[in-house]
């Protein structure tokens, strides 16, 4: 009679070791992310931020201002009990537009930059990976990219397009993956030299799969750090293509859009314009604030500069 082994009820020495190695590291990465007073306060805003986008449409006081026109009798009014962050020009409650288009702007800005990361992160790796012509006429079309300022290609592809938060998103992503993909590839050039992917390509593995089995994995570290200062940038970009006209459309509460409208009332009603800018000022700051400290988790050598 065979005697069960016990590896499969018990984890081995070795797995103990291993799982009390990476809590040590998970607890130091967490450390210093947390050790700087204002990215503790960055987090907390940005969890406070993915909560209010998410039950914005459950915990504003007036959702019938999201859309539509509250009440003709309470036309810009003030800060008040009944309306925390006064009212438009349409009786609507601004304070209910500020929460809701915290779901607007995050979700447009983590959907731009979810796009460019993946359309950059394919192209970069290929071009690391299949090197050759290839790479020459990716790292040629991404030059041509690079040498026009994003926010002006953008405004103009959206303004080609069609004027709308969807063109808007498209555009910036078109113009943000080239970034990404000279990220990447610079990093997968150095990760194609290490000795797992020489054994990889000495087994006879397919071309593909060692550009997204083991290049890939291993040149994604630095993207997290750009996609957590990006995605700030990018809130403010739509905003600043909705204040255009090219971004968002009325009655979208968007915050780019809400600052132009309040534009024609801005010395009788400060408030319409002071609490959607404000909103995109600490968003923006929250978000670099959050980029930098992972900066530090990822790339040891900037620890302790601060």
């Amino acid at each position: 009679m065979s005697v069960p082994s016990t590896t499969s009820r018990a984890a081995s020495p070795a797995q103990i070791t291993a799982g009390r190695a990476k809590w040590r590291q998970f607890r130091l990465q967490w450390h210093v992310l947390t050790r700087n007073v204002l990215q503790k306060i960055a987090l907390v805003y940005i969890a406070v931020l993915v909560i209010v986008a998410i039950t914005a449409p459950y915990i504003a006081p007036h959702p019938e201002s999201i859309v539509g026109t509250a009440s003709a009798g309470e036309v810009l009014q003030a800060p008040s009990w009944s309306h925390l962050f006064g009212t438009d020009e349409f009786g609507r409650d601004i304070f209910s537009r500020v929460l809701y288009g915290a779901r607007i702007s995050l979700m447009a800005g983590v959907i731009t930059v979810f796009l460019s990361v993946a359309i950059g992160c394919v192209l970069g790796v290929i071009a690391a990976g299949m090197r050759g012509i290839v790479d020459d006429v990716i790292m040629r079309i991404t030059d041509i990219f690079l040498s026009f300022p994003m926010i002006v290609l953008a405004i103009v592809i959206a303004a080609f397009w069609g004027a709308g938060l969807r063109n808007a998103i498209i555009a910036l992503a078109v113009c943000g993956w080239p970034f990404y993909a000279r990220l990447v590839r610079g990093s997968a050039v150095s990760v194609r030299e290490r000795p797992y992917v020489r054994a990889a390509q000495s087994i006879g593995a397919s071309q593909r799969s060692i550009i997204f089995r083991h290049i890939l994995p291993g040149s994604i570290g630095p993207v997290l750090t750009m996609a957590s200062l990006d995605l700030g940038g990018i809130i403010l970009m739509l905003a600043g293509m909705s204040f255009l006209g090219v971004g968002a459309q009325p009655p979208t509460p968007e915050w780019g859009l809400m600052i132009n409208e309040s534009r024609t009332y801005f010395l009788n009603a400060w408030w319409y314009m002071a609490f959607p800018g404000i909103a995109i000022s600490l968003t923006v700051l929250a978000f670099n604030l959050l980029g930098d400290g992972l900066n530090e988790v990822v790339n040891p050598r900037t620890r302790g500069r601060a």
